[in-house]
């Protein structure tokens, strides 16, 4: 067991560092852990390690309906890989877990992830069902004003830090632009809704940086390494 200075807490995994303030933690010698314990940061690895094999257990049920299944979708076979789908939908649950519980990620990072894994298997479901195309001219642009429209409810969530999404909000922008590259090439055809998702990105943006004032362009020097 180890204990940090700074926060007052006792670590029971083997961290070097406090998981709450990264200070160095200094070794103590083991007590008895009983329910009154105060002041006690759990042995989070253990818990990591129990969330993993869950994930694996579902991976490996995952993979044995899909296969059954895909069995019954070949016997009863009428033009449509209905299992397919549904074998889509089994890895997208399983990204998602993998996504969320994964260490080292902002919740902000996961989201955005979450996003563009969901828009992912919706467009490959359009693609298995014979691409009529609602998949990138409304669930895409949808996916940008939802993501915008989700960066301005953490800012109000998270008032003390709303500078940290504008990085976001910068990735909306160049997300934004995808549907216009996508009808340029053939693959989208409505922009209607596209338009209103950029018009929603730039205006986000341009009004954090003007309402933000300093504090948010110090916040893009600080990320793009201006002086």
């Amino acid at each position: 067991m180890s204990r940090c200075n700074q926060c007052k807490v006792d670590v029971i995994d083997d961290h070097a560092v406090c998981p709450l303030c990264q200070s160095v933690l200094e070794k103590t010698e083991t007590t008895k852990i009983t329910k009154t314990t105060e002041n006690l940061y759990p042995n989070v690895r253990v818990i990591a390690k129990r969330i993993d094999l869950m994930i694996r257990i579902y991976a490996f049920s995952a993979i044995v309906v899909e296969t059954m299944l895909a069995y019954c979708n070949y016997r009863t076979y009428e033009k449509s890989y209905w299992s397919v789908l549904v074998g889509v939908v089994l890895f997208y649950v399983f990204m998602a877990l993998k996504i969320t519980f994964k260490e080292g990620y902002e919740y902000t990072t996961k989201s955005l992830l979450m996003v563009i894994l969901a828009v992912l298997c919706v467009v490959l479901i359009d693609v298995l069902t014979g691409f009529r195309g609602w998949s990138l001219n409304y669930v895409l642009p949808s996916a940008i004003i939802l993501l915008n429209t989700g960066i301005i409810v953490a800012m109000f969530v998270n008032i003390r830090n709303w500078q940290s999404y504008m990085m976001i909000e910068l990735f909306a922008i160049i997300w934004s632009a995808l549907p216009f590259v996508l009808n340029k090439l053939g693959f989208l055809t409505d922009l209607n809704l596209s338009h209103i998702a950029t018009a929603y990105s730039i205006l986000l943006f341009l009004g954090t940086i003007i309402i933000g004032g300093k504090r948010a362009s110090n916040e893009l020097k600080r990320r793009f390494h201006v002086r």
